[in-house]
Formats: C-alpha cells, structure tokens, sequence
C-alpha cells in the first residue's frame, strides 16, 4: 500500500494529480491535513485534540486531520491498520529546493516523519510561476505529467527500496515538464533566497512586520536549485535523517577533543 499525504490539504491539484498516478501502481490512502499547512515544517501539535474525518479524492477513501503533515504521519502510523510500504508526499505548489525550503517545508516534512517511523518515503514538489506563489490556485499549471513521473519513481523505490544511508528523497520538478525533462541526482543548495523585512503600520498606528525572501540568481554546480532553476530538469536529492552523520577533518576532531577536555 501506498500513503499519500501533502501541506497544501484537500483541494490541491498536485495532490489529486498525484493520488490517480500512485493508484495506477497499488492500493492508495492518504491521510492529510485539512487544509493548508506550509511553511509548518515537522511541528506538531501537542496543545489541544486533533480531529480526523473520512473523506474521497479522486476515487479514493482517505483521512484529513486537523494538525500538522507531521501530525498526519503519526496518527497514519498508530491509526492504520495496514501499513504503507512507502509513503509519498505532495506534489506542492512550489518547488523545496534549498535547505531554507527542506528545513521549513510541510511537504519535506510529512516524509521525514514519515522515514523516522520507519518508511520509505518522497517528497515531491513543483515549481510554479513567482507570481503565483501566493495564490497557487490561479495557475497551478500541470500536474498530471509530473505525477506520472513520480509514479515511475514510487514504482522503483517499492520495487528496490531505498539505497544504504538514505532516508528519503526530495524530488523536485521545474515548472515546465516532459516525458523527456532531464532527472538529476543533485545535492541541496544551502539558500535560494535572501530574507526580507518589511516593516509597515496597522491602523492603530503600530509596527507590525511582513516576512519575504528575494530570490538569488545563481547556484551552486550539480544543487537542487540549480537544476530547477537553471536547467528545467528534475531534480532527484538524497536526503538522510540522522544528522549528526557529519566527516569531520582533523581540525574539527581536535576542536571536540579540546572542548570534551575543557569541560572536564
């Protein structure tokens, strides 16, 4: 079985594009919060009850929760009776390039937990026109190619898993895709954008504070960013959980030694 899951909630074309695909290859649920979470990262929402309903997409019997991506990949773990063999989540509206995008990303999220409870697990995402970001819906563009897509990926990691040392991927599409787009092996950038601040007055006359990014213009060889950006090819970033798996060089090594011995 395959558990789908998303940050953009029900009403996402990319998740309605992706639950037809992935059903073409096996048994399909998701379980998804009910409405938009992005930029929620892995919180999760342990100040008051969470509630789960059953609703259909596309064909499909699945649940929406009240929480977090990450609050649905724990109730799907402890709720379900059949576990996923893998879990795949999106496909956003918005590309997660960049670790400003991994760290913050709902999506990227919902797979993470998803990888800590033991499962296989993608996140895919899609770019979209700049000035849509905010109001996706107006121009979602297509889905149905990129879904296709991600199903021939999904396929694959059922069939052979995960490589050593990966707990899942992060897959990304450029806003114009083909049968024939280009698919990359890429590493994470570490920005794609610089934070901006803006400041501005409410109607009392207060400060109140507007958060942004500029996008940056160039990017590192053989990143994430790189590929969607400037080449229009897909993106495919093998990501691992355990981040304290770091190669530290001689320097670094003596530093720990130094401060352990310190602290003694």
């Amino acid at each position: 079985m395959i558990l789908i899951s998303n940050d953009d909630g029900p009403s996402s074309p990319g998740l309605r594009a992706l639950i037809k695909a992935l059903s073409e290859v096996d048994e399909v649920t998701f379980f998804i919060p009910e409405g938009p979470r992005s930029g929620s990262s892995m919180s999760l929402t342990l100040h008051k009850p969470l509630r789960i309903r059953e609703i259909e997409i596309a064909g499909v019997r699945g649940r929406v929760c009240s929480g977090s991506p990450a609050d649905a990949m724990v109730l799907a773990h402890i709720i379900l009776d059949k576990k996923p063999e893998v879990v795949a989540t999106g496909i956003n509206l918005g590309d997660n390039t960049s670790l400003q995008d991994i760290f913050s990303s709902g999506t990227v999220a919902g797979a993470l937990q998803a990888s800590l409870l033991g499962y296989p697990a993608i996140a895919f995402s899609k770019r979209i026109p700049d000035e849509y970001i905010l109001y996706p819906w107006a121009e979602s563009g297509d889905f149905d190619t990129p879904s296709r897509i991600a199903a021939k990926i999904v396929r694959f990691v059922l069939d052979r898993g995960l490589p050593p040392g990966v707990s899942l991927l992060n897959v990304n599409f450029p806003t114009n895709v083909s049968e024939r787009t280009v698919s990359r092996i890429t590493r994470a950038s570490m920005i794609k954008y610089e934070h901006q601040v803006d400041k501005r007055l409410d109607p009392r006359g207060r400060d109140y504070y507007w958060l942004w990014g500029k996008r940056i213009q160039s990017y590192p060889e053989d990143s994430d960013t790189k590929a969607i950006y400037e080449l229009n090819e897909i993106s495919i970033t093998p990501l691992s959980n355990d981040l304290s798996n770091v190669q530290l060089s001689s320097d670094a090594s003596s530093w720990l030694k130094d401060i352990i011995e310190r602290l003694s």
